[in-house]
């Protein structure tokens, strides 16, 4: 689609549910909580798992978002020819995105397995931890997270997969 001029080659899509989405611009507060999360989550899980941002994650055959911060497995060569389909925590900056991130990116992400997604939201800051997913017939993608807690300063948040690790709400935020 790009080639035939549907798509600038800079534009950022995401494939959601069968559905290309353009993603909106990111503004510098998007952009520095990106950096924020990024140097908080390296301290708390170190070299034990992999942290992409914005790089596409393969969730199944019709949906390939690419999240603000996904952390995968660690391994080398294994990204190679095919995407990361398993994350144990993606993280999306919400800043006017929030309704797509919490209703439909949030059911794709139940529906994957993905144990542990949060959603920094910057028009309220706070970040939204969403855990346990579990079928339900009632969301776009067919799942939604059981636990939804909403923390603020100076709440901390400890990730799934690194049990011995809180993360300052604060240190997330601008």
């Amino acid at each position: 689609m790009v080639e035939l001029g549907v798509f600038r080659p800079d534009e950022r899509l995401e494939l959601l549910d069968g559905a290309l989405i353009v993603s909106e611009p990111q503004g510098s507060r998007h952009a520095a909580t990106i950096r924020r999360v990024l140097a908080a989550l390296r301290l708390a899980l170190g070299e034990t798992w992999q942290i992409d941002s914005q790089l596409p994650i393969a969730l199944d055959a019709d949906s390939e978002p690419e999240p603000d911060v996904a952390v995968v497995p660690r391994d080398p060569g294994a990204y190679r020819d095919a995407h990361p389909s398993r994350a144990v925590l993606i993280v999306e900056i919400a800043e006017r995105s929030y309704r797509i991130d919490r209703e439909y990116k949030a059911s794709l992400y139940a529906r994957a397995g993905v144990p542990d997604y949060w959603i920094i939201d910057l028009a309220h800051d706070t970040v939204e931890v969403h855990r346990d997913p579990v079928p339900s017939p009632d969301s776009p993608g067919g799942w939604q997270y059981h636990s939804v807690a909403t923390l603020s300063p100076p709440a901390t948040i400890t990730p799934v997969a690194a049990p011995a690790a809180p993360i300052s709400v604060a240190d997330l935020l601008p």
